[in-house]
């Protein structure tokens, strides 16, 4: 569990291969304090995608326990698997990182219906089934952290991406009411909701207003932990832009999102 002055000591990584989960992780081990001991990346083809991380990992920190595991999103039958052997491997675990996700070629997935729902499900349904998984571990537990990393896109769903927004919209809404439902249990739910970011995900995509970047997305993730924040934007002026976007009349709201 956390130490006595509150630190991390252990953290399971759902999307391990994800540049804003490599760039959090990085920051909870160089972050002052830090005490963090163990981390289980968990990813599709978890051994040869993350195995030069787990490398780096242990440079920054000699000693650190670094466990690769195969996780799939979309195959939530094997999902109560994983939790379960990763708290046997592993006992506690202070930190349930939630950062997988999928975009869709929005050319497709709006018109295309097998494409679309193959988003949805990945990022509601997929990020549903673990959430619940990491709220009844950390339940059990008594302690702990679950971050899931929404966007701004859930905010207000643009037509030129409806999909993608809608999943998120969906995913930030159970992340929301299942942080409601675990007050008082001791465990701490953030929803992180980041503008564009400079990801492998974003790449050929032209930056828009206020793009950042993994790096910057971890720093606010790191500081939401330490202040048991429930919301996080990046940047914080996402928030108020967000506040006027969505009292918005539709015919307006149509005529900007091209």
């Amino acid at each position: 569990m956390r130490d006595a002055l509150g630190a991390v000591q252990s953290a399971l990584v759902l999307g391990g291969g994800s540049d804003i989960a490599r760039a959090t992780v990085r920051r909870l081990l160089t972050d002052g304090g830090s005490r963090l001991g163990t981390v289980v990346l968990a990813a599709r083809h978890a051994e040869s995608r993350l195995d030069a991380l787990a490398g780096e990992l242990r440079a920054i920190r000699p000693g650190l326990v670094v466990e690769l595991v195969e996780f799939d999103a979309d195959d939530v039958e094997s999902h109560a698997a994983l939790f379960d052997e990763v708290a046997a491997r592993h006992g506690d675990i202070d930190l349930v990182l939630v950062a997988f996700g999928v975009l869709g070629d929005p050319a497709v997935t709006r018109e295309q219906t097998g494409e679309a729902l193959a988003v949805l499900h990945t990022n509601v349904l997929g990020s549903a089934s673990v959430l619940m998984l990491a709220a009844q571990l950390l339940a059990g537990q008594g302690h702990g952290d679950i971050v899931w990393l929404s966007s701004v896109a859930g905010q207000r769903v643009r037509r030129s991406n409806f999909p993608y927004g809608a999943s998120k919209a969906g995913g930030d809404g159970f992340a929301e009411g299942l942080a409601d439902h675990l007050h008082g249990t001791g465990v701490h739910v953030m929803v992180v909701r980041p503008g564009f970011v400079r990801t492998k995900m974003t790449a050929g995509l032209p930056d828009q207003p206020m793009t950042t970047t993994p790096d910057a997305v971890a720093d606010a993730i790191v500081h939401g932990l330490r202040t048991r924040a429930d919301t996080v934007w990046v940047p914080p002026a996402l928030r108020w832009v967000f506040a006027g976007l969505k009292l918005l009349p539709r015919p307006v709201w149509r005529r900007i999102d091209r």
